[in-house]
């Protein structure tokens, strides 16, 4: 990005900086006393602190209330998250980003060691994992040492103390202001310009986006209270018409959407996936193919990147490496677009999910699971998956809009090292606000189906291993609810026979947990718990009436057809060996080792056909997609979604 500030006719001499710092110091300081327990008199109400102090950074930078607000809401919806980072390693109310003190301290998890295709008839893949190099951070990744120049406070403070955060956000917004040659004052239409610089995009779409993000929160207003129990409200203005002509001074490179596939309300760019030869007979990073017109997209797979954009976009373009259609940054919600969707990316694990889906990373660098993810790069992911499932018919509910973690192993071998991202702390439930379908009970009372849906900011489950194993990770919101074998939070946790270990509240074990907008047939019922249908046993969540963690729902279910003791799952849905035409070998359909049994009951997202998409050569001319007699029924079977023979199982109303 140019420094504006440095050009001729823009004064910005160090005495003048040195003024700004000792003024922003003052306003700072004074401002973090409410929340830091030195309460001016009269003191405000203690849940209006953080309304209190946006009023006061504003007024002592010279910015706008609305658009202080506005970004904020746009970053964390004013979440403090206890001072933690989130994936890119932004804190605070303004996300104001510290990604070196971030990496210092974070944690190391593995998420499996899966194979990321997942196809039987290729050699398996076994990538590294991205990293960052932290001696180059690109400007997004340093805001809060910036803040801390421009206000005197430091480092620490700007971090943990949620106002002195609030007052480093407007310094930057001031500074960008006066980069830009703009006038500071209270008319919010006047700050579209500094709006998109404080984004951190070095592109001029990417940071047009964000700012026309930011103000349709602030035309459309918002209220909320925080994760801290704060209340903070920002007025709708709906005739706000803001005057981007500022932006077009600020030298961003122009950016270019040609070659995606993305809606017009996101900024996007073509950073295509290499498809060549590498040697050995060998290629990558993906396979061609013809869809929708040869096998239909189904799925929408939802990755984490466990690396930062920076490494993310350089191993996205290593013919050796694995693929992915879209990869979305955190601090913007930029997109990057990698792979066509009519051809298939290795991303998921497993090659008949592979086949048939969209897969999306997440930008977040830390390994820390409890870190948290930006309301810029969550709308911008809602925006674009809207799109696509509008596109492609693809449902809106989470048996089709998956998390890798729901993903099945393809044989039971490879259950263990299947991946858990996004993890417990992404917020289903917001999300699918987002996407336009939000989580409601649709059934009564005494419902036979459940929908998963806690309130996400007051359900925090212990969880550990998040720094060290074995040890609590912070208290966090969370998605994901827990299992007992009974009725009582002293009885055992359900075990996963798949995995084969005992089950632990470790953040990456998914034997006992199912997670926001997942249903399950109820099983039983005993006061304030309930049961459900889980990986083939009554598993038990409780559910108090007065803070549920399920809703009731409808939903059709799948049960062993009358005669059958237990049903097979699979991994996969693959044809019947008679299928396979000559020159293609019959891919093994084995069951995985879990049944449904006879009385139970799983929810369907639905029939799918048996398909096997043979590729496994250079040259696309030898692709092709075998379909079976065999149909198939996707079910919820435990934390991962399972098939079963359409033969095998009868389809009733819950």
């Amino acid at each position: 990005m140019r420094d504006l500030a440095t050009e001729p006719g823009r004064a910005a001499g160090p005495s003048r900086r040195a003024v700004r710092g000792a003024l922003g110091a003052l306003a700072a300081a004074a401002l973090t006393l409410p929340l830091l327990g030195a309460a001016p008199d009269p003191a405000p109400p203690a849940t209006a602190r953080l309304q209190q102090a946006f009023a006061s950074a504003a007024a002592a930078y010279d910015v706008p209330e609305s658009v202080l607000l506005g970004v904020s809401y746009l970053q964390s919806r004013w979440d403090a998250h206890g001072g933690a980072p989130s994936v890119t390693g932004g804190y605070g109310p303004m996300h104001l980003t510290d990604a070196r003190t971030a990496l210092a301290s974070a944690g190391h998890h593995a998420t499996g060691s899966e194979d990321p295709r997942g196809d039987d008839a290729r050699p398996a893949l076994r990538p590294s994992e991205l990293g960052l190099d932290t001696a180059e951070l690109p400007d997004r990744l340093t805001t809060l040492p910036r803040a801390a120049r421009l206000t005197g406070l430091d480092a620490e403070t700007l971090r943990e103390d949620p106002a002195a955060n609030v007052a480093g956000g407007a310094a930057l917004l001031a500074e960008a202001q006066r980069r830009l040659g703009e006038p500071a004052g209270d008319d919010p239409a006047d700050w579209y310009g500094a709006v998109a610089l404080f984004s951190g995009a070095d592109d001029q779409a990417s940071a047009t986006a964000y700012a026309n993000e930011v103000f349709a929160v602030i035309r459309d207003g918002e209220e909320r209270v925080t994760d801290a129990g704060q209340r903070v409200a920002l007025d709708a203005d709906p005739d706000l018409a803001p005057d981007p002509s500022a932006l077009e001074r600020a030298g961003l490179r122009e950016g270019s959407s040609a070659g995606t596939e993305c809606p017009r309300t996101v900024s996007c760019e073509w950073i295509p996936a290499p498809y060549e030869e590498f040697g050995d007979g060998d290629y990558g990073n993906h396979d061609l193919g013809n869809r929708p017109a040869s096998q239909r997209i189904r799925y929408i797979v939802v990755h984490d990147t466990e690396g930062a954009w920076e490494g993310v976009l350089d191993m996205v373009q290593d013919p050796t490496y694995v693929s992915w259609q879209y990869s979305l940054r955190s601090t913007d919600g930029h997109i990057a677009q990698h792979v066509k969707a009519k051809d298939v990316a290795w991303h998921a694990g497993n090659w008949y999910v592979n086949a048939a889906s969209i897969g999306l990373e997440h930008e977040g660098f830390l390994t820390d699971p409890d870190a948290w993810y930006t309301e810029a790069m969550y709308r911008s992911s809602a925006r674009l998956v809207t799109y696509l499932a509008g596109t492609y018919g693809i449902p809106l509910d989470r048996q089709h809009i998956l998390g890798h973690d729901t993903v099945p192993g393809t044989t039971t071998a490879t259950i263990p090292g299947m991946h858990t991202d996004p993890g417990p702390y992404w917020d289903w439930r917001h999300y699918f606000e987002l996407l336009g379908s939000p989580l409601k009970a649709t059934g009564t009372k005494n419902s036979g189906v459940v929908t998963i849906r806690p309130d996400y900011a007051t359900h925090r489950p212990v969880f550990t291993g998040c720094e060290t194993a074995g040890e609590p990770c912070a208290p966090h919101g969370s998605s994901a609810v827990r299992l007992y074998s009974d009725h009582d939070v002293n009885s055992p946790l359900i075990r996963d026979v798949g995995l084969g270990s005992t089950p632990t509240t470790g953040v990456n074990d998914l034997s006992s947990r199912v997670s926001t907008g997942q249903q399950y047939a109820v099983a039983d019922r005993w006061g304030d718990w309930t049961a459900i249908w889980y990986l083939g046993q009554k598993a038990w969540f409780h559910n108090p009436a007065e803070n549920p963690v399920a809703v009731p729902a409808r939903a059709r279910v799948i049960t062993p057809r009358e005669g059958l003791e237990s049903v097979p799952v699979y991994g996969r849905a693959y044809p019947e060996a008679s299928a396979y035409p000559p020159g293609v070998p019959a891919q093994t359909v084995s069951p995985l080792p879990y049944k449904v049994l006879a009385g139970q009951r799983y929810v369907t997202g639905g029939k799918v056909p048996a398909e096997y998409y043979y590729a496994v050569t250079f040259d696309p001319a030898s692709h092709q997609v075998v379909r079976g007699k065999e149909q198939y029924y996707e079910v919820q079977f435990g934390h991962r979604v399972g098939f079963v023979r359409a033969a095998d199982v009868a389809v009733v109303s819950s």
